[in-house]
């Protein structure tokens, strides 16, 4: 291998690692996808793969070794364009493309803006909200002013977007603002539950997938990745919860506490519609491709549906285990059937069954002594149900192994 083809390949390996870390590819399947595709160009590779650092060391024959360390920021899920990657290698080394095309087409793929545009994804910031709120089976007060909520926050997306200050200070500030307008919407409907109408509204902030992936990391033993995304994860879940709790002092010191009116509660049945609802909102905000959706919403129903199934026969950590473990196989013969990474089909299923919101209720209880939604000793089930996640997710790749690593 010459060194001009050597330096090529190695660019094209560099561009691919940083695009799917951009792309929000958890390092254990980065570091595994990257060697294969470096051993498909017949290039070494080693790689240590951070939430916000990347180290590649490329070699070929022992006579050429290039190092090359990146400060990267944590990514953001983009299935779409994760897809895309995925065709784009397998284009490359079944030598549809050569390199240089593939690197053009890398790059199309990293400026592509949002396919779905601020009015649609700024609508299932709204349905999201609705949807966790039906999956709460709180009272239809709350899940019409969830979606409300769930509007203004993208509203501060749409900023941050386009102003670094704001992005500083987008979560925590999200939080505030649904706290003061929880407050300010119980004078003229006192039966909004509020603190259950701020968990809606921020619920897309709430970190229980990225919690879910650092511990999944951790079980794949890439210590240095799970622990900095455990940790950030906890850190975000601190600052909305202060944000909050500030909000709602401020709400109450501006417009002064309203006695709460229990409303009525939503239909038994009206949770399995939040489900659908819930799945393909955040399909459009994680920007999965139209033709991939109706797969991910169905892993959401699978998923849900198997732990709600085992839960009657089971505990509800052990109802979550088999939900994983069915997502997870699901996951794996969609990436079969396809030829697409099964990422895009387990993270839309597992996302309805991670506990970031029970954390966030568990950060309430023991701050501040009181019980939301009737749940109690959530702290253990907190960790029981991550627990069942990571063990589902391991034994679904036990029995039926992906086709490939992302």
């Amino acid at each position: 291998m010459s060194t001009e083809e050597f330096t090529e390949k190695r660019r094209f390996i560099i561009q691919l690692g940083k695009a799917l870390h951009k792309f929000g590819t958890p390092a254990y399947r980065l570091e595994s996808h990257l060697q294969n595709v470096a051993a498909n160009l017949g290039v070494t590779g080693y790689f240590l793969i951070t939430p916000t650092t990347m180290t590649f060391v490329l070699n070929h024959d022992d006579e050429q070794e290039y190092n090359h360390i990146a400060r990267v920021n944590p990514g953001e899920l983009d299935l779409g364009s994760l897809a895309r990657c995925d065709e784009l290698v397998d284009e490359l080394t079944s030598g549809q493309r050569n390199l240089a095309e593939a690197m053009q087409r890398l790059a199309d793929i990293q400026s592509r803006p949002n396919p779905y545009g601020p009015l649609l994804t700024g609508a299932s910031f709204a349905t999201v909200a609705m949807g966790f709120a039906m999956l709460m089976e709180s009272s239809w007060n709350n899940v019409l002013w969830s979606a409300l909520f769930g509007l203004l926050v993208y509203g501060l997306v749409y900023l941050a977007e386009r102003s670094t200050r704001m992005a500083d200070m987008l979560e925590p500030l999200a939080a505030i603002l649904c706290g003061v307008g929880g407050c300010a919407v119980a004078l003229v409907d006192p039966g909004i539950d509020i603190p259950v109408v701020i968990l809606s509204g921020i619920i897309v902030f709430i970190p229980g997938l990225a919690l879910t992936i650092g511990l999944a990391e951790l079980a794949a033993r890439d210590l240095i990745s799970g622990t900095a995304r455990v940790m950030d994860a906890m850190m975000l879940l601190f600052k909305l919860y202060f944000g909050a709790v500030l909000g709602m002092t401020l709400g109450r010191a501006f417009f002064g506490s309203v006695a709460f009116v229990e409303p009525v509660a939503v239909a038994p049945w009206v949770h399995w519609l939040g489900v659908p609802l819930l799945s393909l909102s955040l399909a459009f905000i994680f920007r999965a491709r139209l033709k991939d959706m109706l797969w991910g919403v169905l892993a959401g129903v699978i998923a849900y549906s198997v732990a709600e199934v085992a839960m009657l026969y089971f505990t509800s950590s052990i109802g979550i285990f088999f939900g994983a473990l069915a997502v997870g196989v699901y996951a794996n013969l969609y990436s079969r059937w396809m030829k697409a990474p099964a990422s895009i089909a387990l993270l839309q299923g597992i996302v309805i069954l991670v506990p970031g919101s029970k954390a966030y209720i568990g950060l309430n209880a023991m701050v501040s002594g009181e019980v939301m939604l009737n749940q109690v000793a959530i702290g253990p089930q907190v960790f029981l149900i991550l627990m069942s996640l990571i063990a589902g997710l391991i034994f679904a790749n036990v029995l039926m192994p992906p086709r490939r690593n992302l």
